[in-house]
């Protein structure tokens, strides 16, 4: 399978694994899946652990590659084709990271691993990682 990774997800897949249900867990560990994390996701992380709303054990610039790499996770760049479909995007989702992985995971036919409902609102594939019962692949 090929997705996305939420930033969400991603961190708790790192810290807090029993947040994600098991398919999910199972789905971002399995060398037959083509994990993707958007350099959307490195934004948010610097910005937020700049601000002191996301602490971590590394500086991000060390943090997040180093895990990319030992989880074998392909880099996602953002191309203007991924900026600009966000203006075409309904309104129902206001976090502007969100909305950017939502319009890449458009752009490039990608399902997206979230936890976050309202990426139910949008056309794009998902894969459910929230309620740890069960996972859920909708849309």
């Amino acid at each position: 399978m090929k997705f996305l990774l939420d930033t969400e997800c991603w961190l708790w897949g790192l810290a807090e694994p029993e947040r994600l249900n098991a398919k999910a867990r199972e789905l971002m560990v399995d060398r037959e899946s083509e994990v993707y994390l958007s350099a959307v996701s490195s934004f948010e992380i610097a910005v937020k652990a700049a601000i002191g709303k996301l602490a971590l054990p590394e500086p991000p610039p060390v943090y997040v590659p180093k895990r990319m790499a030992s989880q074998n996770i392909k880099s996602l760049p953002i191309e203007h084709a991924h900026a600009l479909r966000v203006y075409s995007l309904p309104p129902h989702h206001k976090d502007p990271f969100d909305r950017l992985l939502i319009a890449q995971a458009q752009v490039e036919s990608l399902a997206i691993m979230t936890a976050d409902r309202q990426f139910a609102n949008y056309d794009v594939p998902l894969i459910w990682a929230g309620d740890p019962r069960g996972g859920l692949l909708i849309n």
